[in-house]
């Protein structure tokens, strides 16, 4: 199958194909923008990384760490400790995967099974890691007549193995949260913004203007969208209107109506709902709705 070398072009294609798509990414410079989309993505790091964010939880991270991401997740890189981070990005598209799984295999279980003990991050051996590799090569490979079919097998073997491993380590786990996971930052101003996205997530039908989280927090505008912006990557109202937009989502598809989607999601103007919904997903609320999602 065809590797991208970057992110929009890779997922671009799991979306126009409904299937997967993989991408390997060499020496990016700068820390990604936190973002989100509709498709599952596996990030595995082969060298480089530090800090990666999801939703409100930040984890550290080294190479050979695997990261199991939902849909509509917000998630980015925030600090890498050298100029050279080299990482292997996969998209699914959801439907897909529900269409490969069966009554006893549930391929997307390593998606969707987390629980308050275990996150996103999973650390594998050398062992794993090579067996991992092996799929990425498979999958790379150009063998010309029947590509596609290969291509889905080796998929299928891959899915399977990363299941299997997921569900081995979740049975292993003891009560507590997993030792990757951060919930804080090391930094002064690390942690400021660990408690601001925090607070984000749960007040997001109230007012999140600057002035209010700035007077919640007894910081100026000008410092706290600085050190926001610093951490993630991303403005404060970005990141807001990206978790109210996966917000509306999940209303929508429990079957609210759009006016009260966009109340329950803190939008005060129903036309700057209408507006923002659309730039973001790329059809209206009304549309995004009727199509079942």
């Amino acid at each position: 199958m065809l590797v991208y070398d970057s992110c929009k072009p890779t997922l671009e294609s799991c979306m126009k194909t409904k299937t997967f798509s993989m991408a390997r990414l060499y020496n990016d410079e700068r820390t990604m923008n936190i973002h989100l989309h509709d498709c599952y993505e596996i990030y595995f790091s082969i060298s480089g990384g530090k800090q990666f964010l999801i939703d409100d939880t930040v984890y550290e991270f080294e190479p050979g760490d695997l990261f199991f991401i939902n849909k509509s997740e917000s998630h980015g890189l925030l600090r890498i400790d050298q100029r050279t981070h080299e990482r292997i990005v996969l998209f699914i598209y959801p439907e897909y995967l529900q269409q490969l799984s069966t009554a006893q295999t549930d391929l997307s279980s390593c998606f969707q099974r987390r629980s308050a003990v275990f996150g996103h991050r999973i650390g594998m051996s050398e062992k794993e890691q090579g067996r991992f590799n092996y799929y990425m090569h498979r999958l790379s490979e150009s063998r010309g007549f029947g590509q596609d079919i290969m291509d889905q097998a080796a998929f299928l073997e891959l899915m399977t193995f990363l299941n299997s491993m997921f569900l081995s380590r979740c049975a292993q786990l003891p009560v507590q949260i997993s030792e990757g996971i951060k919930h804080s930052f090391s930094e002064p101003h690390y942690a400021q913004v660990d408690k601001i996205l925090s607070y984000i997530h749960l007040h997001l039908s109230e007012d999140l203007s600057i002035q209010h989280l700035a007077a919640q927090f007894y910081l100026s505008s000008s410092y706290l969208c600085k050190i926001f912006k610093d951490v993630t990557g991303t403005t404060i109202n970005r990141y807001i209107i990206d978790k109210r937009i996966s917000l509306a989502r999940t209303l929508l598809a429990e079957g609210r109506s759009v006016t009260e989607t966009g109340s329950l999601c803190g939008f005060r103007d129903y036309s700057n709902f209408i507006k923002a919904f659309t730039k973001n997903v790329g059809v209206s609320p009304k549309k995004y709705a009727a199509c079942g999602h």
